[in-house]
């Protein structure tokens, strides 16, 4: 495959002024004309993204329940994103919207059932044309193989917390170990031995965890042991003051948890090695468990300690492996001109609101984190606080290249962000939409609009309405939709509900392929 040479309009229209902006408060301004000192070669770019990691498990979003020593070290030496929304609050979806910077409606993935059509336009495409080599390592879970990469090595479909089989460049691979661990090894392998030094490169390092069911690894099957996690003040909501919606869900820490969620249940498939140490680990407590037979309210909360801690020590692990691509890019001499985004699919519940999962456009599914250090062209330490998506990270990575954005792509470069400036015409709301009911969980499908104050949300198949005044209320505990003094409120975001719709030309094909998928499904089975 021939790639054409990197040119000077190359590098200015990566790093040049872009539109009328405003500067960002606490940011500078970097106007720089490459990637630093007498450097004319295009960034690299490492995108690590993890599986419902939310931002509240995060010590540089302020977490109350654990430390990120490593992801912290992005936020310290980078930029932190404050307002950064997914458009669909599932792993598949959410993946699919990264890869084509469109929405579910028009990549064709609105669902767990639907499989991703690997012959449209994707950002790895782009940046190979424009000479970028590309990889993809980890959690893929898009039905289909990757496309758009030099090299792949994925796991199959979710993949399991320990002894992984992967697929890399179409062959299967048996793995012993860690998924974790194991992933970062086959991405460090790969940026240290496997590709080629004199070619700028995209690496994607996707981890499984800290999906369900919450598996510790081996270095962290003990960690908080000796403590109490606290709990979310909603852990005992009642949702009274929401719709049918949030009282039809099947999310709860208190009824929904499996015995494999609490590890009253040992996982398959360990090694003797491995079986010794989860024994080691977990026979103890589930023999105090027993003894104390709790119930009511106290089971709740032995439920919450349990889930939470196992889904904490997962997140460990990740940031273990965060501080070893950290510690090779340190090592080669390649951090200054690499570009290292952390986020995750979406958000999730550690146990606010009584729950767990997402799916939700309530805040704590809603909300991403992400994280971007670039120190050639990125202030260090610097929060920013515009609304975004991962309906931008296509165009981002793009635009930070140098490569032409496709105009079918829906998002927006982040890059006059990351420069420290917010274009005037920046977007002042974003566009949300579920589509999997029935599904897990049973979360009725819903779409709606957010801006920087308000959130409108309408359970269309259930007809009705919720909305929410994040500056009074922002654990969403009341709707206020009824509420005469939000008349005015309500009738602004309806209209700009409509706007976005037509803006994304958002029609209801995606539920009615949704409800077929559905129908072809009972036939089979039955």
């Amino acid at each position: 495959m021939s790639h054409r040479p990197y040119t000077r309009r190359d590098v200015l229209r990566a790093f040049g002024a872009g539109a009328a902006t405003v500067a960002l408060p606490g940011c500078a301004t970097f106007m720089r004309r490459g990637p630093g000192a007498g450097q004319r070669r295009p960034p690299n770019i490492i995108f690590i993204m993890s599986d419902d990691h939310c931002a509240q498990a995060m010590s540089c979003y302020g977490s109350r329940v654990n430390r990120t020593p490593n992801i912290d070290r992005l936020a310290d030496e980078g930029m932190r994103f404050d307002n950064c929304f997914c458009t669909n609050a599932i792993c598949a979806p959410s993946r699919a919207v990264i890869l084509t910077g469109k929405h579910s409606h028009i990549n064709g993935v609105a669902t767990y059932a639907h499989r991703f059509d690997g012959a449209q336009t994707t950002f790895p495409k782009v940046l190979q044309q424009v000479g970028y080599q590309t990889a993809m390592v980890g959690k893929w879970h898009l039905k289909s193989d990757p496309t758009g990469f030099d090299y792949w090595d994925v796991l199959i479909g979710q993949g399991p917390y320990y002894n992984p089989t992967m697929i890399c460049n179409g062959e299967r691979r048996d793995h012993t170990g860690y998924t974790t661990d194991i992933i970062t090894d086959r991405a460090l392998a790969w940026l240290e031995s496997g590709r080629d030094a004199g070619r700028p490169f995209m690496l994607m390092c996707h981890h499984k965890a800290p999906h369900r069911n919450w598996q510790p690894g081996p270095d962290h099957l003990t960690l908080y042991d000796d403590v109490d996690i606290p709990e979310p003040p909603t852990l005992f909501d009642d949702w009274s003051g929401r719709g049918r919606a949030a009282t039809q869900q099947e999310m709860t820490i208190a009824r929904h948890l499996t015995p494999a969620d609490l590890k009253l249940k040992p996982p398959a498939d360990l090694t003797a090695e491995q079986r010794a140490a989860w024994d080691a680990a977990y026979n103890p407590k589930n023999e105090a468990f027993e003894k104390a037979q709790l119930s009511g309210r106290e089971l709740v909360r032995w439920k919450y300690q349990r889930y939470v801690k196992d889904y904490l020590r997962c997140v460990a692990s990740v940031d273990d492996n965060i501080g070893r691509l950290l510690g090779s890019l340190d090592r080669a001499g390649l951090a200054r001109n690499t570009i290292v985004v952390y986020t995750s699919d979406q958000g999730w519940y550690l146990g606010e609101h009584g729950w767990y999962d997402k799916r939700w456009m309530y805040e704590e599914s809603l909300r991403m984190p992400l994280l971007v250090r670039w120190p050639a062209a990125v202030q260090a330490g610097c929060v920013n606080r515009s609304l975004c998506q991962n309906l931008d990270f296509a165009e981002t990575f793009l635009d930070v290249a140098g490569a032409r954005i496709p105009g079918d792509m829906q998002g927006r470069s982040l890059l006059p962000l990351l420069r420290g400036r917010a274009p005037r015409d920046w977007r002042s709301s974003v566009y949300y939409r579920y589509y999997e009911q029935p599904g897990y969980h049973n979360v009725q499908r819903h779409e709606g609009v957010r801006t920087e104050r308000y959130k409108l949300i309408h359970f269309y198949r259930l007809g009705e309405w919720e909305l929410y005044d994040l500056s009074k209320d922002p654990d969403e505990m009341r709707s206020v939709y009824a509420d005469p003094a939000y008349a005015d409120e309500v009738a602004q975001l309806k209209a700009e509900l409509a706007r976005l719709r037509k803006r994304y030309r958002v029609t209801d094909a995606a539920d009615r392929e949704y409800d077929q998928l559905l129908e072809l499904r009972k036939k089979k089975s039955g």
